[in-house]
């Protein structure tokens, strides 16, 4: 069953609703479905605190693929597809190496990643999947990576899993939003990230 739990809805009777609807429905195409099933239903101080998130992800020092990674990664263990899609998304609006992307699930294996890649899935697949950590493989990624860019790993890992329970919970999918991405131009593409 591909259907949200809770029935999307279309027409908000807020204003402040109908003028985020509208920004959305600018920026992705149409106006995604967690603004739909859960947002809309709750305080805006709720979607505020989402919003924050992303604020807070332009603050973090790992590069942007890296953090793609990480994000993809724990949204492909959770399966969640809306994150999933969205978050291809955004690596094809901001030119990011797709076959990498491609080859996520194979990471292990795969010449696209170097040593370090390696072990940093490693670590937050370790996370993601048994939501623990042993001393060895944290050790392993501390030789790679300094204080911040753990305590940054860490951090997109529990704010991914944020956005994946809220959509597995209420049963939302993908919006199809990668497929938004391929069809826009690069202006558009390039707005889209920005907003992201």
């Amino acid at each position: 069953m591909d259907t949200p739990f809770l029935v999307p809805i279309e027409k908000p009777k807020s204003l402040l609703w109908k003028v985020l609807y509208f920004f959305t429905r600018r920026r992705f195409g149409k106006v995604i479905t967690p603004l739909k099933v859960m947002a809309v239903r709750l305080p805006v101080a709720f979607g505020s605190f989402s919003g924050k998130i992303g604020q807070l992800d332009k603050k973090l020092q790992l590069p942007a693929e890296t953090v793609m990674l990480i994000r993809e990664r724990v949204a492909q263990l959770n399966v969640c597809l809306f994150c999933i899609d969205i978050g291809r998304a955004h690596t094809i609006m901001a030119a990011m190496n797709q076959a990498k992307f491609d080859a996520l699930p194979e990471y292990q294996t795969s010449p696209l990643f170097a040593q370090n890649e390696k072990v940093l899935l490693d670590f937050v697949t370790r996370l993601t999947h048994d939501r623990k950590m042993e001393a060895e493989l944290f050790n392993r990624l501390a030789q790679h990576y300094d204080e911040r860019s753990i305590c940054e790993i860490v951090w997109i890992v529990a704010t991914e899993f944020y956005y994946n329970i809220g959509n597995i919970g209420l049963n939302i999918h993908s919006d199809m939003i990668c497929d938004v991405a391929r069809k826009k131009g690069h202006q558009q593409a390039t707005d889209l990230v920005s907003s992201w």
